[in-house]
């Protein structure tokens, strides 16, 4: 009787031991971003060189905004979905921006974990959504180079309205599903994100676990979040390419492929870092240069948006002078 005892209270005495590190190894109050430097006089030209970009990104993206609202003749699918991309590029710097530029004067760099969480979580689901929309300005130019007779017949509003809210809906669900798996993990210190906002791979670096078996839940939904987008942008590209390829003259070829070229660039500069940052083993984590190239598929790509659009666009121009009291101009 007295082993049986002993060995209920051995079992309850391990099981409670195995409990202590769990409660210990609990949530993390709050985590501190490293940031790029500690160096005051580096911060300061950091802090106006970024919020130099911040500006021009809102300022770029919110004159294409102005200018599809305004003009009604740019009232069209493309243009919609143009500006849908316009807020998701604001709504994607302002998630991490405002933060890096606090941070570089501020003494402290601490976030609460909520805060941690809803920064993740916003970050991800603007960057799916983003990468969902491309699909869909994909396949604009696929009707409207591959059926440009039927174009306002197949891409009606009620589709372009709904083919919008979709990407929406997606982004945002795919996120919780990533910053579930990244934030269910016990944190029990160090708190240090080596990084400038809260990104996955950055923040599963510090937990308190092997993280294999998350690491390859992430990164099937990473492929399937990033490759199914690309698998469906170039298939439409593919028709389009044979389209294109049947039309008799040079000046209609140069004139059909002008209208995908700033997609294809947008789309080129978005989902090259994107690849390199979420689908790679976990043992080629790069803290340093991760925070490079995360800094240009963040930032930089929302920055050069609009400017590509604009500066390769008729109607953009016309809209822009015009707006701006100039009248009717003819390019």
């Amino acid at each position: 009787m007295c082993q049986v005892t002993h060995r209920i209270m051995d079992s309850l005495t391990a099981s409670t031991m195995w409990m202590i590190p769990r409660q210990n190894q609990s949530w993390v109050s709050e985590f501190i971003l490293v940031g790029f430097s500690s160096d005051p006089t580096t911060n300061s030209i950091l802090f106006i060189v970024f919020l130099l970009i911040y500006l021009s990104t809102v300022l770029g993206n919110g004159l294409i905004i102005m200018l599809v609202c305004l003009d009604t003749q740019l009232h069209t699918p493309m243009y919609f979905f143009l500006c849908t991309l316009s807020l998701l590029d604001m709504g994607y710097v302002t998630t991490t921006m405002p933060q890096m530029l606090v941070h570089l004067f501020a003494h402290s760099q601490i976030i609460s974990f909520v805060g941690c969480w809803l920064q993740m979580y916003m970050f991800s689901a603007l960057g799916i959504t983003e990468s969902i929309v491309f699909v869909v300005m994909a396949y604009d130019r696929y009707v409207a180079i591959c059926y440009p007779l039927r174009y306002t017949v197949i891409l009606i509003w009620s589709l372009c309205i709904r083919l919008a809210a979709g990407s929406w809906t997606c982004g945002f669900f795919s996120s919780l599903l990533h910053t579930f798996f990244t934030m269910s993990l016990p944190y029990c210190g160090p708190n240090r994100v080596n990084h400038y906002f809260y990104e996955g791979p950055s923040v599963r670096s510090l937990a308190c676990m092997d993280t294999h078996l998350i690491e390859m839940v992430v990164l099937v939904l990473s492929v399937f979040v990033v490759l199914t987008p690309i698998s469906l942008i170039v298939a439409s590209y593919i028709h389009i390419a044979m389209a294109i390829l049947k039309i008799k003259s040079t000046q209609g070829r140069c004139k059909a492929f002008s209208t995908c070229a700033s997609h294809l660039t947008v789309v080129t500069l978005f989902y090259i870092p994107a690849i390199y940052i979420y689908i790679r083993p976990n043992s080629s984590y790069s803290p340093e240069q991760d925070k490079q190239v995360s800094l240009f598929y963040n930032v930089f790509t929302a920055l050069l948006n609009p400017v590509v659009y604009s500066l390769r666009n008729k109607d953009i121009k016309r809209a822009f002078l015009k707006v701006m009291g100039h009248g009717r101009v003819d390019w």
